[in-house]
């Protein structure tokens, strides 16, 4: 359910109600499990250090109960007093309690997953600027000349409410305007409409939407009223309500932490370009698990209702520790005519990484970056993977977007395997879960004739894996052992393999991390003698 509403100040034609979603609190022990879901149990095990250090960012909370509770208690989050600040209409203060407000338990909770101590994403980061809704859009994001509040990460689990197109899309635009001009990244829940829409602030081009995952999830769904956008871009799970104030905090945590692991060289030594919100956005989603029932209906690129997945930082995490490495040619051919493979031999080094860059064109001409790809290894039959993601921002006091395309060509046969060309998005994105063994060409292309600008940045992730499960006897159990990377598999066993095949997780212990493996021993019984591996 969602709680009492409150008004914002008014603006005009705007007097739009600003509410938050009810964010359960859970024991340590279930909020443990939800770091393990997302990948910061693994990432934490493998690399040390990597909790957000360094990173200053906000957390801007809704007053929905009339009594001015929005403030983060530091004691609910075990963190420090000197940690914080909270801004409102009635000033700033260092200190706790303090004349501004009050504690929420909506912000307690949202802060306990996004840097709590106990069991929160990134719990070493440099600085909490705790604000209150009203003031942070009407006096920030919405004033004549925006200040830089020095925020790497804003998370917003609150929603506007009582909209109309013409309001969302001014709301858009102040915070796409605010993004672009300070690097900053909007992390907000998409709302807790069921089979409604999803809300600005959500709704914007630069940020990050983010929905529940769950089996009773009542997270809004997209495309955007406006003009038919994917949203969510992203999904976790929620609480038992699966409310989106939940699952929000841990995208922010995780979007903190790759900043914070771009910025200290982990990806390579173009660390401006690793920490870009740009960047991260497409590590995070091209990192993302797909959810067994996972669809995207052409033209838009991500599913209606899980965006490009459900958030694991690991798999972003070793997207951007794969490196930065730019296309291997470049070519230009007449708007909208065929843009083959070039027969370029060059490839690209690695099979998961990233690349910061920058396309062109004219009134007459698409520009196209090529990146040259050998996805092989020693199975011969071995399928593929593949995921790639491409973002771009929305420009400062613009409109409309550049329209930036993504595709994956076979180079020997110069066949088009997939593509994702949303004239609305500024994200775009691939999937291919059983991709033959070859040598592709993935193309970013930036259209030309009527654009917005003739070069649009922008940052590129991918991935390609061919993932294998082995099987070993010790003496009357078998052993089983997989990567580690990609994250986010499991063992299902069956009795027997005559249809229809049964396949389940009962009796299979979870795994243990050794030596860049998930390990897993088990006595084979009758209810254990086949196995395989599923996602998620």
């Amino acid at each position: 359910m969602l709680c009492p509403v409150k008004f914002m100040g008014k603006l005009p034609g705007r007097n739009a109600l600003l509410i938050f979603a009810t964010a359960a609190f859970f024991s340590t022990t279930a909020r443990a499990q939800y770091l393990g879901t997302s990948g910061v149990t693994l990432l934490q095990s493998v690399m040390t250090n990597l909790n957000g250090t360094g990173i200053r960012v906000a957390q801007v909370e809704a007053d929905n109960t009339g009594t001015n509770s929005w403030e983060v208690q530091p004691g609910n989050v075990a963190q420090p007093i000197n940690l914080f600040t909270y801004i409102s209409n009635d000033g700033s203060a260092n200190t706790f309690p303090n004349s501004l407000g009050y504690d929420s338990g909506h912000a307690d909770a949202v802060g306990g997953n996004f840097y709590g101590l106990a069991t929160g994403v990134a719990t070493n980061v440099a600085h909490v600027d705790n604000y209150e809704a009203d003031y942070f859009y009407n006096s920030i994001i919405d004033a004549a000349s925006p200040a830089n509040i020095n925020d790497r990460v804003v998370n917003q689990s609150f929603m506007f409410t009582g909209f109309t197109i013409a309001q969302q899309e001014s709301y858009d635009m102040y915070y796409d305007n605010y993004a672009a001009q300070y690097n900053t990244l909007f992390v907000s829940g998409v709302g807790n409409g069921g089979g409604v829409p999803v809300s600005p602030p959500a709704t914007c081009y630069n940020g990050i939407g983010v929905g529940a995952y769950g089996p009773y999830s009542y997270s809004s769904v997209g495309p955007t009223l406006d003009n038919g956008r994917a949203k969510p871009d992203i999904t976790f799970y929620g609480t038992p309500a699966n409310l989106t104030s939940f699952s929000t905090p841990f995208v922010s945590g995780a979007a903190a932490v790759l900043m914070q692991a771009g910025l200290r060289g982990d990806g390579g030594n173009d660390t401006n370009s690793a920490a870009d919100i740009r960047t991260v956005k497409a590590l995070l989603l091209n990192g993302a698990v797909k959810p067994s029932d996972w669809t995207n209906n052409s033209p838009s690129p991500l599913d209606s209702r899980y965006g490009a997945g459900l958030l694991n930082v690991f798999n972003s995490y070793e997207q951007l520790a794969g490196g930065k490495r730019g296309y291997i040619v470049s070519t230009s051919v007449a708007t909208n005519s065929p843009h083959l493979p070039t027969g370029a031999t060059g490839t690209v080094s690695v099979l998961n990484g990233w690349d910061f860059n920058t396309n062109f064109s004219s009134a007459a001409t698409d520009g196209v970056n090529h990146y040259y790809f050998n996805v092989t290894n020693s199975a011969s039959k071995a399928l593929f993977t593949a995921t790639a993601t491409l973002v771009w921002n929305r420009q400062r006091n613009k409109t409309n977007i550049n329209n930036l395309d993504l595709y994956l060509y076979g180079v020997l046969s110069s066949n088009l395997v997939a593509s994702s060309t949303s004239l609305v998005d500024n994200v775009e994105h691939l999937w291919l879960p059983r991709l033959l063994q070859g040598r592709y060409d993935l193309q970013v292309l930036k259209k030309g004739g009527t654009t917005v600008t003739t070069n649009e940045t922008y940052a590129l992730a991918w991935e390609f894996f061919s993932q294998s499960l082995g099987i070993v006897k010790s003496g009357t159990n078998v052993v089983l052992a997989w990567p580690v990377y990609p994250a986010g598999f499991h063992v299902e066993s069956s009795t027997n393999l005559a249809p229809p095949i049964f396949w389940s997780t009962n009796n299979v212990p979870p795994p243990v991390f050794t030596n860049n493996q998930n390990v897993v021993s088990l006595v084979v019984t009758n209810s254990n003698q086949f196995f395989r591996l599923r996602q998620p």
